[in-house]
């Protein structure tokens, strides 16, 4: 009897120790999984999730977390079943569409992205949250439907949704929306009596075309030097492919402050979170040919867009000379309305009216503002200061003023 009662007290013992062995928590299964993944450990990460689906299986954040993992190791068909399965078991939880949807951008499979965005819609009534509206922007975007994916994304904007990438999407939508516009700038530089000021005109005109993206004609004019001249260029900004676009531009003056002929291109390239790089080059027949290898780093970050400008001049004479240019801007309402400073040294590649050989230093400053404050008129204003040495015992002092407008149509 006594052998009988220790056979079944060590079974009943034996019997807890497995159950309690196998007893799990899922949230922390859940969090060991995440760690994994997130480390781009895929498959360990999917095997703890796999233990936790096994007694839980709509468990929805698991269920997203391993759709997830197999989107980002790019094998998104694998990715749809699990984050069906967690649309299905919580349909009304948006982050499990959120991921669905974003599955279906990275593959291009924008009719099914179509069909769980009506699903989402369904789910939801009228109360649609703001990153499924994000999403259903973006939707129209991939469609090149630019009109109909700003109407969703400014209201978003405006109330200070935050998503990775926010201002830098805007900025894109920005440029495909600008179709046709005309518009003009006006410069006062005064140079402490030194010389007599400057006053420069601009107007310009914009369209769009599929092959050339934004084009630019623009007409410059300006008084200087008991001299007048006039500067003609065109702009282009084609897109290559989803994640970059192009610069071109073209011109050239009889006029000897400006260069007789002119021309610059650059690639711009979009990262991951909000990051875009530049890389181009410039050419300006002054009396001397200038030779400009330029380049910048930018990066949108929640309301602030930074960028960061190298110019390099190379000279087998002299050896190369480089100048720098960091601008700020913070973004209001709109991605059209923002505040910007600028600081740098020499002179920048895209100023039409400085022959970059004849300044050896130059130390700037510069503020501005502008806003869009109806959906076609736009005005800007910028004022800056400059010191600029035209050589080593000659120092000019610049403080400029620049207004201008916009008008689109």
């Amino acid at each position: 009897m006594k052998k009988l009662f220790i056979a079944v007290f060590s079974l009943l013992v034996l019997t807890h120790s497995l159950m309690a062995q196998d007893s799990f928590d899922p949230d922390e299964l859940l969090l060991q999984a995440r760690e994994l993944i997130f480390s781009k450990k895929y498959i360990e990460g999917r095997k703890i999730a796999f233990r936790a689906l096994d007694k839980y299986p709509n468990y929805a954040d698991i269920l997203i977390l391993v759709g997830r993992s197999y989107a980002w190791e790019g094998k998104n068909d694998s990715a749809n079943i699990y984050l069906e399965r967690a649309i299905v078991a919580s349909p009304t939880y948006s982050d499990g569409y959120v991921a669905y949807l974003d599955n279906l951008f990275w593959s291009e499979n924008y009719n099914k992205a179509d069909e769980i965005l009506g699903r989402a819609k369904s789910s939801f009534g009228t109360s649609i949250p703001d990153e499924i509206t994000y999403r259903e922007s973006r939707l129209f975007y991939y469609r090149e439907l630019y009109k109909e994916a700003f109407e969703l994304v400014n209201p978003l904007f405006k109330k200070g949704f935050k998503t990775e990438g926010m201002l830098g999407y805007m900025k894109n939508l920005e440029r495909f929306r600008k179709v046709n516009a005309v518009g003009a700038t006006y410069d006062y530089d005064t140079f402490e009596g030194a010389i007599e000021p400057w006053h420069t005109w601009s107007f310009y005109g914009r369209t769009r075309t599929k092959l050339t993206g934004a084009l630019i004609a623009r007409v410059t004019q300006s008084a200087r030097f008991d001299n007048f001249g006039t500067l003609v260029e065109l702009d282009a900004y084609p897109s290559i492919g989803k994640n970059g676009y192009a610069y071109f531009n073209v011109g050239g003056s009889g006029a000897s402050f400006f260069p007789k002929f002119r021309f610059g291109g650059s690639y711009f390239h979009n990262l991951e979170k909000g990051w875009e790089l530049e890389g181009g080059y410039r050419y300006l027949g002054f009396s001397a040919v200038t030779h400009i290898i330029t380049g910048s780093v930018g990066k949108y970050t929640g309301n602030w867009w930074l960028n960061l400008r190298l110019n390099v001049v190379p000279d087998p004479t002299l050896g190369a000379s480089t100048s720098t240019q960091f601008t700020a801007r913070y973004y209001f309402k709109t991605a059209e309305d923002f505040f910007s400073i600028q600081l740098g040294t020499g002179v920048s590649p895209d100023e039409e009216t400085r022959d970059q050989s004849q300044l050896l230093n130059s130390y700037r400053a510069r503020i501005g503002y502008q806003q869009l404050i109806s959906p076609k008129f736009m005005i800007y204003g910028f004022t800056g200061y400059s010191r600029d040495e035209l050589s080593a015992d000659n120092i000019r002092n610049n403080l400029n003023l620049s207004l201008g407008f916009e008008y689109r149509f």
